[in-house]
């Protein structure tokens, strides 16, 4: 498996990522992680391991710069700013679609928490390069005006006992026009800590993929 260290040029600041790229892949993966999550988080990267078994190449990567994210740690104020997040999120999107390795494979978005949003609304942005969105314990909420112009194909996956996100992905689906589908983990709280409940996670992510990028 070919994984390898990047800088993400997101609009000129310099994002620090893991790029995994399966032999012979067709797909691209990028993962939108939300509050105070980085390109090291445990639970991201066993999801990208598992994508990349089944083919799928993966681009973890910080949104927020190092200083951004010290700040962050104290104040709480980049991980809800969602603008910011999808600019960088798109931004890498276009990095992505300059780079040889990566130009001629097809886009996903992968996002949790408030990253969520941030992928919806990068995907509003990016019609004709995001080709798939998942969202794991996500506010597609927070991405407001931008839902009903999101075109790509969309997985929303909540924790069965997260029942106030439940609502909050319930009420967002609605102001969605491209059919989003909704899967429920029997069980689950917010962040799928349960035994089982994150591979479950997995393999409709997989799924939905393979699906959609193939």
């Amino acid at each position: 498996m070919n994984r390898r260290d990047v800088v993400v040029d997101a609009a000129g600041e310099r994002l620090e990522g893991f790029l995994t790229l399966p032999p012979q892949t067709r797909s691209l993966v990028f993962f939108a992680h939300g509050s105070g999550s980085s390109r090291f988080s445990p639970r991201n990267n066993m999801v990208a391991e598992q994508l990349n078994g089944a083919g799928i190449g993966t681009l973890l990567f910080d949104l927020l710069t190092l200083e951004e994210n010290r700040i962050d740690e104290i104040t709480r104020e980049y991980r809800f700013d969602i603008d910011l997040l999808a600019r960088r999120l798109a931004a890498a999107v276009d990095w992505a679609a300059g780079e040889a390795a990566t130009a001629n494979l097809n886009f996903g978005l992968f996002g949790s928490s408030t990253g969520a949003a941030a992928a919806l609304i990068a995907a509003a942005e990016r019609p004709l390069q995001v080709k798939a969105v998942v969202s794991r314990g996500g506010r597609p909420d927070l991405a407001g005006a931008d839902l009903p112009l999101v075109r790509a194909p969309t997985l929303l996956i909540v924790g069965g006992d997260d029942i106030q996100v439940i609502e909050l992905n319930e009420a967002a689906a609605a102001q969605m026009v491209n059919s989003p589908q909704l899967e429920i983990v029997p069980g689950a709280t917010h962040l799928f800590e349960e035994p089982g409940t994150l591979e479950q996670v997995v393999h409709l992510a997989i799924d939905w993929f393979k699906l959609h990028l193939s």
